[in-house]
């Protein structure tokens, strides 16, 4: 029997002891409601679920340790090896890149707000919360150091660079700048078009890549942290970085 059904027969139960109770103070004759022929189940708790504030502290710990930086050199250091490699033979060669949590870290926004994800609202860094875009539009996410030197290096193989973002596009000025200030180049920044929605960012940036490939650029590699960021083709090789913190479809 689930939970919900033990609480149903509970529930008529108790309804039925109510009215036996009220029929008998009112000198009428009444039927008592029959008990359940076995007791309710009692709901538990699998045990293998780290509550919030732990998981809090594993991410908190992963990141802090160092560990996240070494799994991200990781993927980029086979990203660069396909890069190396491939950008001596494609015809018109070029590399697309994710920003947040790929090229430039937000996780300053996010541990005020204990590893959640606040989209809106103003951004307090002393006490928080800290919304994401209020925080995005102040320009000050650091670069992934080991993504920077990949795109440097892209550029002097000659590889264009292209950065795809579901951003909005009111953000595109601070987050050029942004780009800008922390050393990256590119041949050109992709966000949101005005209005635009998509249940998944496959829906947005697969079609971003093919078009990049209809200017005659041979994509060789793409990289983001989350799936939705690399599915959908248009790309030889594809390469996923760690994300703890969230995920996006």
């Amino acid at each position: 029997m689930s939970l919900l059904d033990s609480r149903l027969r509970a529930s008529v139960v108790l309804a039925g002891f109510i009215v036996g109770i009220v029929a008998c103070a009112s000198g009428q004759r009444s039927i008592a409601a029959t008990p359940p022929s076995a007791p309710p189940q009692t709901a538990t708790v699998a045990t293998d679920v780290p509550n919030l504030y732990e998981a809090q502290r594993q991410v908190d710990e992963y990141i802090r340790s160092g560990r996240y930086d070494k799994d991200v050199a990781k993927v980029i250091v086979a990203a660069r090896a396909w890069l190396e490699e491939r950008a001596k033979t494609a015809v018109k060669p070029a590399i697309v890149l994710d920003i947040d949590e790929t090229s430039l870290s937000n996780w300053p926004a996010y541990r005020i707000n204990g590893w959640g994800r606040v989209v809106n609202g103003g951004c307090d860094l002393q006490q928080g919360p800290c919304g994401l875009r209020a925080w995005q539009a102040l320009g000050q996410s650091q670069a992934i150091p080991a993504t920077l030197a990949l795109a440097r290096r892209a550029r002097e193989l000659g590889v264009a660079v292209f950065f795809i973002s579901a951003r909005p596009p009111n953000l595109r000025q601070s987050t050029e700048r942004n780009l800008r200030e922390q050393g990256y180049e590119w041949t050109d920044l992709i966000l949101l078009p005005v209005g635009a929605h998509f249940a998944s960012a496959v829906d947005f940036k697969a079609p971003e890549r093919r078009k990049i490939t209809e200017q005659g650029y041979t994509i060789i590699l793409s990289l983001g942290d989350q799936e939705s960021d690399l599915k959908g083709g248009y790309a030889e090789r594809t390469f996923k970085l760690p994300n703890p913190v969230y995920y996006l479809p």
